[in-house]
């Protein structure tokens, strides 16, 4: 009887090892700031085609946020790789799925450190239903851009765009599932609904406007300058008009790292502040052909020839 006794417990123990040793290997490794610097790389969280941003031309990472991760890398000392995202349903799924925790697929591969995260304090702070907080696992940190929305257009088809209601007799594309797909869907008592068409990205939206079958696209003004750079040899403006019933019309971006890699976190916020101060994340948005507007953090911060 106590041999059976003790070849239970032991299986037992063996049982609870095994468990214990597979569910350490689901759980992403700790990637803190020595270990970066140690393993002599950083891995950034990019999102996967979002051209101008992030994105592969002929084979290798491109894109004005890929620059930037590059610079931060060079700044630490290490190598810059890359973790590619691919957007989930919500940003809290792709900072669970990329910052903190992991996909249930890949657990063990996520960012160090993830870029173009909105730098906002009602979203870092906000609640569930249970009055928990949403985001715990991440700190937000870094605002190095403020976005907005923008608009372009075919000057042989619609001369100017003074106001969004040419939009009830020009069709304009959007990338699907987007705010600007769901602002131009709904705004206006749905006044322009039946003018709107609907594409995979903004890039098909120019596409499609260079054939003539829409008059303008929507999208966000890195997007748009990036496709009027594209098709320079057509006659597409950008458009000077604002967007009524658009609550935000600009909104800062930033990073995220693990709550547990703050000190990753600090340093990295170091050397985008001084980026963004001695006026090289605004370099890097011109050699990128884009428009750059810096974070609403900096208003006041910056001399008015620091922001282009």
């Amino acid at each position: 009887m106590n041999a059976i006794r003790w070849m239970f417990m032991l299986a037992l123990t063996l049982s609870s090892f095994v468990q214990a040793s597979d569910s350490a290997l689901d759980r992403p490794p700790e990637r803190s700031y020595d270990a970066v610097i140690e393993s002599g790389y950083l891995n950034v969280g990019l999102y996967r085609d979002f051209p101008p941003y992030s994105y592969l031309e002929n084979g290798e990472p491109a894109g004005v946020d890929v620059a930037i991760g590059k610079r931060i890398a060079e700044e630490l000392g290490v190598a810059f790789r890359v973790h590619w995202i691919t957007p989930d349903e919500t940003l809290e799924d792709d900072l669970r799925n990329n910052v903190w925790k992991g996909h249930y697929l890949a657990k063990r591969r996520i960012a160090d450190v993830m870029l173009r995260v909105p730098y906002d304090r009602r979203f870092a702070y906000m609640r569930d239903s249970t009055g928990e907080v949403v985001n715990d696992q991440v700190v937000m940190f870094g605002p190095y851009q403020q976005e907005r929305w923008q608009i372009a257009h075919d000057a042989d088809a619609l001369d100017s765009v003074t106001t969004m209601a040419v939009f009830q007799y020009h069709p304009i594309g959007v990338e699907i599932d987007t705010l600007p797909d769901t602002y131009l869907s709904s705004a206006f008592g749905g006044a322009l609904r039946d003018r709107t068409r609907h594409f995979r990205d903004v890039a098909r939206a120019f596409e499609a406007m260079a054939e003539g079958r829409v008059h303008a696209v929507m999208g966000t003004r890195a997007e748009i300058d990036h496709q009027l750079g594209r098709h320079a040899d057509r006659p597409f403006q950008a458009a000077d008009n604002g967007f009524p019933g658009l609550v935000k019309q600009g909104w800062d971006v930033g990073m995220a790292v693990k709550h547990t890699h703050r000190e990753l976190g600090h340093v990295i916020e170091e050397i985008i502040d001084r980026m963004v101060r001695e006026g090289e994340v605004a370099e890097l948005f011109a050699r990128h052909g884009l428009r750059y507007s810096p974070p609403a953090y900096y208003d006041g911060i910056l001399a008015p020839d620091e922001e282009s």
